[in-house]
């Protein structure tokens, strides 16, 4: 844990100093944002607030929110807070929950940024020795650009391999040894059998997995572990904040480590934007403390988690993360019941099936209709073929207990759902359409 990017001194520093470098870059983030940022000021006036308003961290709460769509209001200059010529990058959001939003770096942004994914890399057991795979997309997605340059700082040998071509995947896993791989973790699963099927599982010399980008369970965790050989890492970001990084796993995997030097978390309850105790479970809430060019306060990541100062065995002291529960945005709301995908995926593992599914909601009468496809495994296809009435309504039991509504499930041949390499389509939503 030695390494040039642990940052012990940071990582491992007293509540007291961490407290002190938070209010301190507070309080002159909030100036920077008040001078530079003409479509925040006007949010904190009409909330009658000053920049003398805001001494510490005990006036966070006073800060009016940001949300997406005041990124998406504000596009495409709005939130800047530096020249352009002082910037030298933008990256994009995704765009799988809307129009894409973008945020600008200066070089140092970019620096900071990369630091923290040294510091996830470093947290996964990284060090000069490893060769690292990022099969993350490169271009405007951060997840590929991040992790190359947190690889650099590491000083891993370092395979920009991005998204997509399998097999050239594979054979560079192989030839070259790769001992970290970085990659959404439906791509990481598809890897996995990818790799069963080659028959190369014995060839791989893969160690450690850091996975992010989209929402995952426990149980997806152990199925890639043992798919891979490897120990899955959760990484955690927001282009909007700067990237993955934000937060990450520790060996313990308890938990995602906030860089807390770099953001101030909090927890919001998402009806009433009260902030809550820790433990409890609410929607995230960062508020960026060093970056320059893009400096969100106060952004609503919609992510529904809890925080904990729980001792951690690894010696880092900064908070942690749950993995995201849910989304208050995009939580399904089922005939008045509310549903997260990711409670349908525990379900399905739990009950032995692969990662490959896809859930449809549609209305049908005036009525809300839930339907969950499911991918056999190429033994149950062969052995359980005349069972799979049997096997559905025993689905459709289980999803009940868990949901409390029913969900139509039917059982579809291997390799029928469409394989990802980016972030998996996991949802269809007709009502929306």
């Amino acid at each position: 844990m030695e390494q040039r990017y642990y940052q012990k001194e940071i990582e491992c520093a007293s509540r007291e100093q961490i407290l002190a470098w938070q209010n301190e870059r507070l309080v002159r983030q909030v100036k920077n944002v008040w001078d530079n940022v003409p479509y925040y000021r006007k949010k904190m006036e009409e909330k009658g607030l000053t920049p003398a308003d805001i001494k510490g961290l005990e006036d966070l709460y006073k800060l009016p929110f940001l949300t997406k769509n005041d990124l998406r209001e504000a596009y495409p200059y709005g939130l800047l807070a530096r020249p352009l010529k002082d910037c030298v990058r933008i990256q994009s959001t995704s765009g799988t929950t809307g129009k894409r939003v973008i945020a600008f770096y200066t070089q140092h942004d970019l620096d900071l940024w990369e630091d923290c994914c040294a510091r996830a890399i470093v947290a996964a057991g990284g060090s000069n020795e490893d060769v690292c795979h990022v099969s993350y997309g490169y271009g405007l997605f951060t997840g590929g650009p991040g992790l190359n340059g947190g690889s650099h700082k590491v000083g891993c040998l370092t395979l920009p391999m991005s998204s997509g071509n399998t097999d050239r995947q594979l054979q560079f896993m192989v030839d070259l040894g790769s001992t970290i791989l970085c990659c959404t973790p439906s791509y990481a699963a598809y890897l996995a059998e990818s790799a069963a099927e080659r028959g190369i599982r014995d060839q791989l010399k893969l160690r450690a997995g850091i996975f992010g980008a989209e929402a995952w369970s426990e149980q997806m965790r152990h199925e890639i572990e043992k798919g891979l050989g490897i120990k899955a890492y959760d990484i955690y970001g927001l282009t909007e904040i700067s990237g993955p990084g934000v937060s990450f796993e520790c060996s313990e995997q308890t938990g995602m480590h906030i860089n807390e030097d770099h953001f101030i978390a909090e927890v919001i309850d998402p009806n009433t934007g009260e902030v809550l105790p820790e433990g409890e479970k609410g929607e995230l809430v960062f508020t960026s403390i060093t970056k320059e060019a893009f400096p969100l306060l106060r952004y609503r990541t919609r992510d529904i988690c809890v925080l904990s100062r729980k001792p951690c065995s690894c010696g880092r002291t900064h908070v942690k993360m749950s993995r995201p529960m849910g989304r208050s945005d995009d939580m399904l709301i089922i005939k008045g019941v509310n549903v997260f995908p990711s409670q349908i995926e525990t379900v399905l593992l739990e009950q032995g099936y692969p990662v490959n599914y896809q859930i449809i909601v549609d209305r049908v009468n005036n009525s809300d209709t839930l339907e969950v496809q499911v991918e056999m495994s190429p033994e149950m296809f062969s052995d359980q073929l005349s069972q799979v009435a049997e096997q559905e309504k025993q689905l459709v039991n289980a999803l009940k207990a868990m949901l409390g509504i029913y969900a139509k499930v039917r059982l579809v041949a291997p390799k029928s759902i469409q394989r990802s390499e980016g972030k998996a389509v996991r949802l269809i939503d007709k009502r929306k359409i």
